[in-house]
């Protein structure tokens, strides 16, 4: 049953979400009632403590209690209603959907501007979809008898304003009678079947309701309004007395001709009288959100004026069509009508007299009634410039930079132009326009003029904004300006339309871009959208107000400014379909001249407008404008006069103060702190050691310390709290006026921001030969952005060739350590350690400024952060503090949760926090509130404790207001003392399941990212980490202080409630097989690769679960193990290597990675079960304790008899194990062939398998090919095999195990400090290989590394007898380019080297030799774009292994690792160092060893000469190719890339002698 026909107490779930619905509260909020069971007496009955505790914002349980209210009201007073109008047969015969008079008061208050306009709006109200007369067969949707429609006003009487709307379904004071006789009488008519009516019975019906209307008012000498189109029964329930509906008008002239029957129905003498006080029908549209049919309120006035109407009364004759004669007849009798109270009647025969007596006092009554009112009074003018000021700074009496703009504007004709300054200076985010031009000449034209933008339409914005990560931080440094309608100086498809055009093609995108900015972009509070209205509105615009006005529940952060009143009263009437008149005058400025709005705005801006200058080499200055900052919006940059711009006027002695509080209190230092203690408006800042430190260590650095590098580091590393960043940032300051200085935002990508610093560089600099450095300072960054950063920068300082004594560019670079005294000492030259132990002097000044902060102001608490440096951050202080703190905390209140779940982030998380809005969500506060009112909200809801130890900042790249714990030790004492009897890991387990926290929508995704990072995110050393951990530190502290169960068991929470992330299942397995709980890390492994079955890390996580598994049960193995258990150990080890393979084929696939884990494993799983089958009784070993048996089994058809049966299904899969093996290898091999791995080469005391995997590859390598090796080495098979492929098997192992078998594996001899043993071995290697190799065919293989054996050996040892000459090198490599087959990368490598021109053997031109040059570089070229697929360059750095030497023969080629020996006394770090720079090359002895070659730039491209033909070469640096066609000359490298150019320089004189 419809819950419109039942008492509320009767209703059930269902009828309270229907009703929920109808009212316009939020879906996720009537879902959440639904879900609790809400009924009618529970609706009842309910609460606003209730409606928090659900999560439920003010602004949507304001409306939710007050239509609450007004429904119990309403049906309380059902049935009680009367009939408010006239009820005459004509009327009764018109009406079929009457309703109960409304005794609703007008809506217009301040405290419902928002809340209260509830009649209309789709969010607020279920309107009636149609006014038509409810039919059988027509059904109409009438508003229920709870609804309480918004109430309006009427039309000015004698009004004949085209813009004044009605809104369909809001309502209309009561009909009304007599006043003051100039306060018009009012009396409606539904006319709701006028569409139906012909055109004699529209005329006749229409006139004679007007006529005997205008009797009356006309006898009573009252003006009068009748409306026609608004409901006036009270008899059917449907219709609410004087709601608005319209009537459709087919011909506007039959209403008009239908007054023609005044000269009918008036005596003869008073038909012109009653023609002049009868005025023509006014015709005023109805608007209606829900439909497009035009309707219309048709409206007579009546105006019976004292010198029309003296000494005459006014009898008519009304006409009535006759339905048998379709004519149209008068009443027989006159009648006098009268006004009685609200009603028409006419006047009874027995009081007719009388009344005629009695027309004089009425003339007199109107007489005086007239004279008083044309007495208007004064009216009194508007402070709008208060007005102004309250409404654009949200309450402030000052402007600052927390509240961001959103303009909505039109067509700004040329004379406003001048005008609009303020705009300017305001903190705008974007601008939706709706002129055409104003690129070309209105507001965009002058706009982009000051401030640089990025220019969009509608749907390309959208696609901009609506992305899964977190908003670009350029929409928040950038101003976005959308074009809606078109632009016409666009040379695409992209035009203005008309109004229903726009609607039917545009306005689906206007309200998704909407919905996005207010629900995922900006947060409630943090913007003010300005409409400002500079030309006539038009209807597009009203519907971006609606949007807007939807999406943030109401006006309290929207203001209109509007100069013309007439383009304002238009522009309202249409707004007030969704937004009372009232409400929108009380936030509008109208008729202020737009002069006046831009001089009053521009001085309340906290700053004068005074450009900002940067230092220039020439000792002077250079102005930086706005626009031109703004291009390099990847950086903060700190002018010379930062902060001189400030008004100190404007400023209150609270907020510098305040200023001053935030720092002490914990918040990172800005400029404004710096300058404000410089000039002396606030107390000094404390300067440490550390700084005068780091400002000595900046001074060698400029004097160039003896290296001469483009790009130089100063590290600052600090513990956390202990001022590092006020220190950098102190440092930056002091040099502002020396250098040109920015702090980086590490949110862009490095190449961006190299391209600003370069712009910062140059800007107006003649000569930048001789610029300054710039200073830049960086934050909490990771190591491969810095690194990402630094090489940009190199590169583009090598291309530019400036030898300066001076860097281009200083890194500052900023970052919390837990252990940065260890950094400091492994680079002292560059590195300051700042740390919480304080120096006597430094504790002096800190206990000194203590207790002038403690005079100054009466609430310490701001200060804990200050007085725990003071402390040193004791431990032992640090824990007595936050007891003291938490003492009588209530544990079980909300905010003590909330301070449990910040503690917990802050300790486990970096940089963690949680967004203003997710707090206020969970303590259940408001959301649109008045901005300073929400903070103080927010802070007066805390308990004592929680003030004292939150802070409040803003998130760097979308300025969202967060809050966190004063300091990170403080988070991690006050989990430990509130977590009382709950564990760890249930507090975690209670956060996940605040369902209130991972809906917010603000700070989602930051969040949800934290979340993720307590139980994924591990430590490591490289990002100052104290250790480097196998799972988050949060996991590992559950393990350490519950038990594994516990960990796992939350992180299974975690998997559920964050939709089932693969990622937590891999953590899950790998959590499991590292506690030897192998079936269920089996399980994990499983659920993981059913979410991602082709992720290779995933893959390889499977592979490492049976790789655990497998080395757990053979260290378990005992004596007594049966057959069967032995054959389950081997099958473990096998699945294992299957896995890996997976893993590996899944890789390759990986465009955007190059994970080569799974060969690794394999590897290393294949060399332990070789370990574990030669320990087995079966396979015994030979007397020389050679594994003879087990090297037969694996690599011939022979079983022994005792594992036939029981190892059936596995000799297939062993026989295999060899050659698995070796493909492995060889693989590994080549990629580190490829490229740079080996992060530290001198890492010779590493122990860890797996460390060293990482860190050096190419040690790994040799390890694992000795352990492969030795297990397939057998004297006896190679006695007893005639030269046939097991003597090729035994030969390749022989090679392996004396440290050969692969190219790595050959190269790294050239690694070795000792040469002469590396010598040695490679002889003892080539010993192995057939005398002849021309007459005995190699493998190809064998091939590679044979003719590497003699290149590594000629490096180290140029005069050994072993060496073949380059002729015989060359013959024997000519397989690899007659073969038709494909040959590894290693084969097409040694045709570069060995047909590179050699003097000696090539005197002249070959082109066979130049076709196989040609072809081996064509080739290498296309293997290393197969290999490297789309992984960034700078991730995989090609590695360059051999040089081009003078010299002939062999004795040309020079290994890189030579150059590095060359370069005497430098350790790994500053050889990498003078690599990077190119510093190298100013190593005299490097240059006598090399030999430089000539070639030619082309269009930025590099060209050499081979034998005859010309090849294209790659530059090391694309950057340092010049422009144009130029002669070069280069050192030339050879690598697996092909052929590489280093140190290019221009040949100016071709008679330079080459070296």
């Amino acid at each position: 049953m419809d819950y419109k026909t039942l008492p509320v107490r009767e209703w059930v779930e269902n009828h309270v979400k229907c009703w929920l619905e109808s009212t316009g509260i939020k879906k996720e909020y009537v879902d959440k009632l639904y879900a609790e069971e809400v009924t009618g007496p529970a609706l009842m009955e309910l609460d606003e403590s209730f409606l928090k505790d659900i999560g439920m914002k003010k602004g949507q349980i304001q409306i939710l209690i007050r239509k609450r209210n007004e429904l119990l009201r309403l049906q309380d007073n059902a049935g009680q209603a009367e009939d408010s109008g006239s009820k005459t047969p004509e009327r009764r015969e018109a009406q079929t959907a009457p309703g109960r008079a409304s005794t609703a008061p007008a809506q217009g208050t301040a405290s419902e501007g928002s809340a209260g306009a509830v009649g209309t709006t789709s969010s607020e109200s279920t309107a009636p979809a149609s006014g038509k007369k409810p039919k059988s067969s027509k059904k109409s949707q009438l508003p229920s008898a709870a609804e309480v429609l918004e109430v309006r006003n009427y039309r000015p009487f004698r009004s004949q304003d085209p813009d004044f709307k009605y809104v369909k379904d809001t309502v209309l004071p009561p009909e009304s009678g007599v006043s003051d006789l100039i306060i018009p009488c009012h009396e409606y008519k539904s006319c709701d079947t006028a569409a139906e009516l012909n055109e004699q019975q529209l005329k006749s019906k229409f006139a004679s309701e007007v006529i005997r209307f205008a009797s009356a008012c006309m006898n009573i000498r009252t003006n009068g309004t009748i409306h026609f189109g608004v409901m006036d029964s009270v008899e059917n329930k449907g219709w609410k007395h004087g709601q608005i509906v319209g009537i459709k008008v087919k011909k506007r002239e039959d209403f008009v001709d239908a007054l023609d029957h005044i000269e009918k129905c008036f005596c003869d003498n008073l038909q012109e009288i009653a023609r002049k006080c009868i005025h023509p029908p006014v015709f005023v549209e109805v608007i209606s959100k829900d439909s497009q049919e035009q309707r219309f309120v048709v409206e007579v006035d009546i105006e019976p004026t004292f010198s029309l109407v003296k000494n005459n009364y006014f009898q008519v004759h009304l006409p009535k069509y006759n339905e048998s004669s379709h004519k149209v007849i008068l009443t027989k009798e006159p009648a006098l009508y009268q006004r009685l109270g609200a009603k028409s009647e006419p006047v009874q025969q027995s009081k007719l007299a009388a009344f005629i007596q009695a027309i004089p006092d009425r003339d007199a009554q109107r007489q005086r009634a007239e004279l008083s009112s044309t007495q208007v009074p004064t009216e009194i003018p508007q402070d709008l410039g208060r007005k102004l000021s309250i409404l654009l700074n949200d309450g402030k009496s000052y402007m600052d930079d927390s509240l961001r703009y959103i303009l909505v504007t039109n067509r700004c004709e040329q004379d406003n132009l001048n005008h609009i300054d303020f705009l300017m200076h305001l903190n705008i985010f974007c601008v939706f326009d709706f002129d055409e031009h104003s690129n070309v000449s209105g507001l965009y034209s002058k706009y982009k003029e000051h401030h640089e933008t990025s220019s969009y339409f509608l749907q390309d914005f959208f696609k901009e904004i609506k992305t899964d990560n977190s908003p670009s931080q350029k929409l928040f440094d950038q101003t976005s300006w959308i074009f809606c309608n078109g632009r016409s100086d666009f040379l695409g498809d992209e035009k203005a339309c008309d109004e229903n055009t726009w609607i039917r093609t545009k306005k689906k995108y206007l309200k998704k871009v909407i919905t996005c900015i207010c629900e995922e972009i900006l947060p409630e509070g943090s913007f003010i959208v300005l409409f400002l209205l500079l030309s006539p509105v038009q209807k597009p615009l009203v519907d971006t107000f609606q949007e807007f006005y939807t999406e943030m529940n109401g006006m309290e952060y929207i203001i209109c400014i509007a100069e013309s009143r007439d383009s304002y009263k238009k522009w309202a009437n249409l707004a007030q379909e969704s937004c009372s008149i009232e409400t929108l005058e009380q936030r509008s400025v109208v008729g202020m001249k737009l002069s006046h709005v831009d001089a009053t705005i521009q001085s309340m801006l906290p700053s004068t407008a005074q450009p900002r200058h940067l230092p220039a080499s020439t000792g002077g200055l250079c102005t930086l404008p706005l626009r031109e900052e703004e291009k390099l919006y990847s950086l903060e940059i700190l002018c010379t006069d930062q902060c001189d711009d400030i008004k100190l006027n404007l400023w209150t002695e609270k907020q510098k103060q305040e200023i001053e509080q935030d720092f002490y209190r914990g918040r990172k230092i800005t400029w404004e702190n710096l300058w404000l203690a410089d000039n002396k408006h606030c107390g000094d800042i404390i300067e440490r050691k550390a700084c005068a430190e780091a400002s000595q260590l900046l001074d060698g650095i400029l004097r160039g310390g003896g290296h001469n590098y483009s790009v130089a580091k100063l590290k600052i590393f600090h513990h956390p709290g202990s001022g590092g960043s006020t220190i950098a940032r102190q440092v930056l300051w002091k040099n502002r006026k020396r250098f040109r200085c920015a702090v980086i935002k590490t949110s862009y990508p490095p190449l961006t921001v190299c391209n600003h610093v370069l712009a910062l560089r140059d800007y107006e600099e003649k000569e930048i030969i001789h610029c300054f450095p710039v200073l830049l300072l960086i934050e909490d960054y990771d190591d491969e952005y810095l690194d990402d950063l630094q090489s940009e920068l190199i590169e583009a300082a090598t291309a530019r060739k400036m030898n300066t004594s001076r860097p281009y560019f200083i890194l500052i670079c900023c970052r919390r350590y837990n252990d940065p005294e260890r950094h400091c000492k492994a680079s002292p030259l560059d590195t300051v350690a700042v740390t919480h132990k304080l120096t006597d002097l430094e504790k002096e000044q800190f206990n000194t400024k203590l207790e002038n902060l403690q005079q100054k102001y009466d609430k310490p608490e701001f200060i804990l952060t200050f007085v725990l440096m003071c402390k040193e951050f004791s431990k032992t202080y640090v824990s007595d503090m936050v007891e003291h703190i938490l003492q009588g905390i209530d544990p079980s209140s909300r905010d003590t949760c909330l301070m449990r779940y910040i503690a917990l982030l802050n300790c486990y998380v970096p940089n963690s926090y949680l967004s203003l809005s997710h707090c206020e969500a969970f303590l259940g506060l408001g959301a649109y509130t008045e901005s300073t009112a929400r903070a103080y909200d927010f802070k007066h809801h805390l308990s004592e404790q929680a003030r004292m130890i939150f802070i409040e900042l803003r998130e760097s790249i979308t300025y969202i207001s967060t809050i966190r714990i004063i300091h990170c030790l403080v988070a991690k004492e006050i989990l430990h003392q509130l977590s009382g009897n709950q564990s760890l890991s249930q507090i975690a387990t209670n956060l996940l399941q605040e369902k209130t926290l991972f809906e917010n929508r603000f700070g989602r995704e930051e969040f949800r990212r934290f979340i993720r990072h307590l139980f994924i995110r591990r430590d490591k050393r490289s990002r100052g980490d104290n250790t480097d951990t196998l799972f988050s530190p949060f996991i590992e502290q559950v393990c350490e202080t519950e038990d594994c169960e516990k960990a796992i068991a939350v992180l299974k929470a975690a998997y559920e409630l964050l939709g089932k992330d693969p990622f937590f299942a891999q953590q899950l397995a790998r959590l499991n097989y590292s506690n030897e709980k192998f079936e269920d890390a089996k399980y994990w492994a499983t659920v993981a690769k059913s979410h991602l079955p082709t992720d290779s890390f995933i893959l390889d996580t499977e592979g490492q679960v049976y790789r655990r598994w497998f080395g757990f049960t053979v260290d378990k193995m005992t004596e007594e193990d049966t057959p069967e258990r032995i054959t389950e150990k081997i099958l473990l080890a096998l699945e294992a290597m299957k896995c890996f393979r997976a893993a590996q084929q899944a890789a390759k696939e990986e465009r955007e990675s190059m994970n080569n884990a799974g060969y690794f494993g394999e590897v290393e799983v294949g060399c332990r079960l070789l370990r574990f089958l030669s320990t087995l009784p079966v396979f015994h070993r030979g007397p020389e304790g050679e594994h003879t048996e087990l090297v037969k089994y694996l690599t011939t058809d022979y079983i022994p008899e005792d594992i036939k049966r029981p190892w059936g299904r596995l000799h297939s899969r062993l026989k295999g194990l060899r050659q698995n093996l070796y493909n492995a290898l060889e693989w590994i091999s080549e990629e580190l062939s490829y490229f740079q791995t080996d992060k530290n080469q001198e890492k010779d005391d590493e122990n860890d398998d797996k460390e060293e995997q990482i860190h050096n590859p190419r040690k790994w390598l040799r390890k694992q090919a000795a352990v492969y090796a030795k297990f397939f080495i057998s004297a006896s098979l190679l006695d007893d095999s005639n030269n046939g492929p097991d003597t090729q098997l035994m030969r390749q192992m022989s090679i392996y195990g004396s440290g050969g078998g692969n190219v790595t594996n050959i190269l790294s001899f050239l690694t070795d400090k000792k040469e002469k043993r590396s010598a040695e071995k490679l002889e003892r290697i080539l010993s192995f290989y057939p005398e002849n190799p021309l007459r005995t065919r190699l493998e190809d293989n064998d091939l590679i590394n044979f003719i590497l054996c003699h290149i590594t050996l000629a490096c180290l040892a140029p005069g050994s007898a072993k060496l073949l000459p380059l002729p015989t090198l060359r013959e024997l490599s000519l397989r690899f380019f007659k073969g038709k087959r494909q040959f590894p990368a290693s084969a097409y490598f040694l045709l570069t080297l060995l047909y590179w021109p050699d003097e000696a053997l090539d005197k002249e031109p070959n082109p066979i030799n130049d076709e196989i040059l040609t072809s081996a570089l064509q080739t290498l070229k296309r293997l290393y774009d197969i290999k490297v697929k789309d992984v960034p360059t700078r991730k995989k750095r090609i590695y360059t292994h051999f040089f081009l030497g003078k010299g002939y023969g062999l004795s040309k080629i020079v290994d890189k690792t030579k150059i590095d020996k060359l370069m005497v006394g430098s350790s790994l770090d500053e050889r990498r160092m003078k690599w990077l720079h190119g510093t190298v090359w100013n190593v005299p002895e490097i240059r006598y060893n090399l030999k430089r070659v000539s070639g030619w730039s082309k269009d930025r491209n590099l060209f050499i000469r081979g034998h005859g033909k010309e090849l294209q070469i790659l530059p090391l640096h694309r950057e340092s190719v010049p422009a144009g066609n130029e002669n070069v000359t280069f050192y030339l490298g050879f690598s697996y890339n092909g052929l590489v150019a280093f140190n290019i320089e221009v040949e100016n004189d071709p008679a330079i002698k080459r070296t």
